[in-house]
């Protein structure tokens, strides 16, 4: 497998209709073609060299936990991880190797359906600030990285740049309507749960994650990527410690050393140095065999 990180994709013939932060997005008529990249980003700013592999981690992470949640609600796959790729696709098989997956053309929700079962990040800064994570009045006396009582539902705006900003559950049920928003937090908290006992098992600590969710057919379905090192906070359960920040699996890694740098947090950014893609690649990697028990 080449080492060389994939940071762009162009397939000829084949329109592009989105490039993400990570993901390129083509259309395949009546069907979508998603492409993880090996781009990596922090602070809103995608770093001009990637995470050889990294791609191949989330997509391939993702089919697994379609696979484990499928049961739990719908999700938009059409194909799965082994299955061959389509007749039009066949030239690019080597370039889609392991970072692709054809999905249905859903219609997303305008929200980020985020679950916390621990208390880090923006929940923590806003807890300090007035007992609340989203307006959900939590506990006194809580500290950074303490477990909460029970998972909680903080959805988010989408931002298409800059950062998501968390809202009410109130709000985000006007934004996509009573009926939705309830399906979505029923179902993110109960793939969660599932998937917090299932990590935990394994070693890591599901701290958050953030899902996405779409209408297909008038029914609510799992969209995008599914508790990634890019979309989730990974703990390792044995260095689990309170009252401080946690050593992860995810790129929060990436955003520590950024951290040590003097850079204001705008574009450009810098380059990351050898020794750090690294030690990245091989936590994503880790957290991969750590979950599914197989190497990638």
């Amino acid at each position: 497998m080449s080492e060389a990180p994939v940071l762009n994709l162009d397939l000829p013939g084949i329109r592009k209709i989105k490039s993400g932060k990570v993901r390129e997005i083509f259309d395949l008529g009546d069907r979508l073609l998603f492409v993880a990249t090996d781009r990596i980003s922090a602070f809103d700013c995608i770093m001009p060299n990637g995470i050889p592999r990294k791609g191949e981690v989330l997509t391939q992470l993702s089919h697994f936990w379609f696979d484990q949640t499928e049961s739990i609600v719908p999700n938009h796959r059409l194909a799965k991880a082994n299955d061959p790729l389509p007749a039009q696709l066949q030239p690019f098989a080597a370039q889609l190797a392991l970072r692709s997956m054809i999905v249905k053309k859903a219609q997303p929700l305008t929200i980020e359906c985020v679950v916390r079962g621990y208390l880090a990040g923006s929940g923590w800064k806003e807890y300090r600030q007035q007992q609340t994570v989203c307006g959900i009045k939590l506990p006194a006396g809580l500290v950074e990285s303490s477990e909460l009582p029970e998972p909680i539902f903080t959805p988010a705006t989408k931002a298409e740049s800059g950062h998501d900003i968390n809202i009410p559950f109130d709000e985000a049920a006007e934004l996509v309507g009573a009926e939705f928003a309830e399906k979505a937090r029923a179902a993110s908290l109960k793939i969660y749960s599932f998937a917090r006992a299932y990590a935990r098992e394994r070693g890591i600590i599901i701290a958050d994650t953030k899902f996405e969710f779409g209408v297909f057919d008038g029914q609510l379905i799992l969209i995008d990527e599914v508790m990634t090192p890019d979309s989730s906070r990974f703990w390792p359960a044995d260095k689990y410690q309170p009252c401080r920040s946690q050593p992860s699996f995810d790129k929060q890694f990436v955003r520590d050393y950024l951290e040590t740098l003097d850079w204001n947090k705008t574009p450009p950014a810098p380059a990351l140095p050898p020794e750090i893609v690294a030690k990245t690649q091989a936590k994503y990697l880790e957290a991969f065999e750590r979950l599914t028990g197989r190497r990638l």
